[in-house]
Order: structure tokens, then sequence, then C-alpha cells
């Protein structure tokens, strides 16, 4: 370190850069990317490289186009670059085969597009394969100058899927994280709100429910309907549901039988709120003047669920002047109850409902100064203070065959061993 001696060495002198010489240096100097480098040379092309009038196309263009909604296949083959002439050929092989409306929104088509001749022309198809059904995929090929559709028929396995689990903190995110697809578990919360306040579930119960599922040979899935919906607390069932009947609605064995009904009583209230206007005469808030007012509001937050206060059949559902959006419900002995001003209506007319179960939610739709429900009742189509009314059950008539029929199909659900979704979702 002291070798030779403690003088300071000696540096060349400095000397000033012009222009092309800090470029020179920047040229052989390294440099990262994210600084700016411009490392190297730049040549310009001399006689050794040959110029192309155009660039040369790919000979084949392989892509996938998916039908949207309110969409047709000929305006979607367009998009993905087909000549109107083949997508009109396409379509009407693909009709032959299957009804163009059958094809359902998110289908994906994989299409493979020739070379073209001139540039201002479409390339032509030469292949292009989907699925419209689930056991069914049709593949049109380019054979010989023309196109030719062909058929192939898919295996299926049509299995139900059980799913179990701890209920935890969240009864939907269990559900998913188990593997219940998203349709499945809205209608089993839909179904079990019916038997079991959600307030009421602990994190410790297991819920419990069966889906119809396809499995195809290909290794796609498809879940359809909900068919079960339970609720476990310490092994024992707390709610038991099954589709059951040609409306499709959820049934327990107790409802079945007649032993779940009530005999009597006052018909409660058909919304979480308080009562903010009687039956009786009243000035109206938006006309002005005193009219009579055929039922009773209960003010409740914007959203909040309609219960229907008995058993009924949807009479009508829609808009019906001042009451805005309106369910009437039909009871059965000259008994009718109407839920109006609601933001949306969750029922259609004709449907069964239930005690309990939603048939929509707080609005204030129609003659409407705020977030309400005007509920009425009437009887033998009389508008009546709801208050007066009590709600009589009768029993119906137990028929052993259904029973024993419900029993046997609740007994082949729960023998189902719980499992997971397996393959690709569809």
């Amino acid at each position: 370190m002291c070798w030779p001696r403690f003088a300071p060495l000696e540096a060349a002198t400095l000397v000033s850069l012009d222009e092309a010489s800090l470029n020179e240096f920047r040229a052989q100097s390294l440099r990262s990317l994210s600084t700016g480098s411009t490392q190297g040379r730049h040549f310009a092309a001399t006689d050794a490289v040959n110029r192309l009038a155009a660039a040369p196309e790919r000979p084949q263009i392989q892509l996938s186009a998916t039908i949207g909604e309110n969409d047709s296949l000929p305006r979607m083959l367009q998009r993905a670059g087909v000549g109107s002439g083949d997508a009109g050929q396409v379509a009407a092989m693909v009709a032959s085969a299957v009804p163009l409306s059958d094809i359902a929104p998110g289908t994906r088509f994989s299409i493979t597009l020739g070379p073209r001749s001139n540039a201002s022309d479409p390339r032509p198809l030469l292949t292009i394969g989907f699925r419209p059904r689930f056991d069914l995929a049709l593949s049109i090929s380019r054979q010989g100058g023309g196109l030719s559709l062909a058929r192939k028929a898919i295996a299926i396995d049509v299995t139900p899927l059980r799913v179990q689990g701890l209920v935890s903190s969240s009864l939907y995110r269990s559900a998913r994280a188990a593997g219940a697809p998203p349709s499945a578990v809205q209608d089993y919360l839909r179904a079990i709100d019916q038997a079991v306040p959600f307030e009421e579930i602990q994190p410790t119960d297991t819920f419990d429910l069966v889906v119809s599922y396809k499995h195809a040979a290909d290794g796609a899935g498809e879940a359809g309907e909900l068919l079960y919906a339970g609720i476990m607390r310490s092994g024992q069932p707390r709610a038991q549901l099954l589709r059951w009947g040609p409306d499709g609605s959820f049934t327990s064995l107790a409802d079945l039988s007649g032993s779940g009904q009530a005999e009597a009583g006052l018909f409660g209230a058909p919304v979480a709120g308080h009562e903010t206007s009687g039956f009786g005469m009243r000035r109206h808030p938006i006309l002005g003047y005193t009219r009579m007012h055929s039922g009773i509001d209960f003010a409740a937050s914007w959203g909040s669920p309609i219960y229907a206060v008995t058993d009924g059949r949807v009479q009508y559902a829609g808009w019906h002047g001042g009451h805005g959006n309106y369910v009437r419900l039909d009871h059965g002995g000259g008994i009718a109850t109407g839920y109006g001003h609601m933001s949306r209506i969750a029922v259609a007319p004709g449907m069964l409902v239930r005690r309990g179960q939603i048939i929509g939610y707080v609005g204030s739709t129609g003659l409407s100064t705020g977030a309400h429900l005007h509920y009425e009742v009437y009887r033998g189509g009389q508008a009546v203070d709801p208050r007066s009314v009590r709600m009589v059950q009768r029993r119906q008539t137990v028929d052993p065959k259904q029973v024993a029929a419900f029993k046997a199909r609740l007994q082949a659900l729960l023998s189902i061993r719980p499992g997971v979704v397996l393959g690709a979702q569809r």
C-alpha cells in the first residue's frame, strides 16, 4: 500500500468531448434499458437487404369467439373475420342440426381461417367447432371446396352431486368453497330462508345440499337445479326440503303431511318495519284530499324483503297504477292479500308460495313519498282491516302415496355420498 511513496498519483488531463465523441461513448457503454440504453451502433439498410413489396400473411389463423346476449350466429362469425357467404352457409347448416335459438349466450366457438388470394377478400373458413348442447358437439370443415357438417354425440353421466360443510362465518362463501355451483347456492339460500331464519343459523351448523349434475366423457361438467336443501345441528336435521310438485317449489315432509300447518291465528307482519298509517279515512300525502286508505303502511328500509303472510297462489304480479309494483296473493276461502310500492317483484302470476316466502322487496314505486310497504287484505273482494282477519288453515288431506314417494326420494338423495364438482364447469 505504501510503495513506492505517499505522493499523489498523476492522472490524465480531462479532455472536453464534442457531440460526436459523446455519442460514440454512449454507443460503446453498458447501460440498463431502464435508464434509456442506446447501446450499439445503428446501420442503415444496404444493397445486401432485399426489400419486400408486402409482408407475407400467415397461411392460417386460429381464433376463438363467443356468442353474446341478443346476438346471432352470422353476426358473431362476421365479427370474427368470416365472410358473409361462409357465415350464412354455416348458420344454415347449424340450424339443420339444432335450433339457433337454443345456442346459449357464452357458447365458445373454435375457428380456423385459411389463406386468401387477395388482401381485400375475407379469409375462407377452414374449420369451426362448438358445443350447442352439453351432449352434442358440432364441427364444420371445408372439404373439396365445400363445407360439411359433422355431429358428435357425447356420453353423459347424470348423477346428483351432494355438498356438505360447516356454515362458519358465511353460509354462501362456505358452500362455494366446498364446491357447490353458484346458481345452486343461490337457490339453496332462498329455500332455507323459508324454513329457518338466517339469524338462527349458527356457524357450527352443517349445510347440506344436493344438485343435479351432468358429467361428460370429455371431462366437462354442468350443474342443474337444486334438488335438496338441508341444515343440520349436532347431527340432527333442522330443515329438510325437497323440490316437489309441478311448480318446483321446496317442501318439507311436515308441509306435505299437513303436520306443519297452523290452525288459526292473526296474520303476521309481511315486512320487518313499523306501522305508519292504519286502515281507514286519511288525507293522502300526494293527492292532497281525504280518501279511504284500504290497508296498512309499514315503514321499512329500501330493499327489505317482503314475505307472504300465509300460503297462497300469486294472482297478480306487475305494475298496478298508484300501487306501483304490486303483488296480490289468493289464499282461498275468499281471502286475498296485496303488497304495493315494491322496488322489485320476486314472484310471477300462477306461482304457489309458502308462508314466509319472499315475494318482493320494499321500494317507493307508484304514488309513494318514500320507501314503505302498503299491505292490504281482501275478504270476498272487499278490502278489510288486516288486523280484523284471522288466518284459518284447514289441514289438507294426506295422500299416503305422496308421503311414501316423498320419503323414498328423500332417502335416495340422503344416501348420496358428499363429493366435489369434477371437470370444467360449463
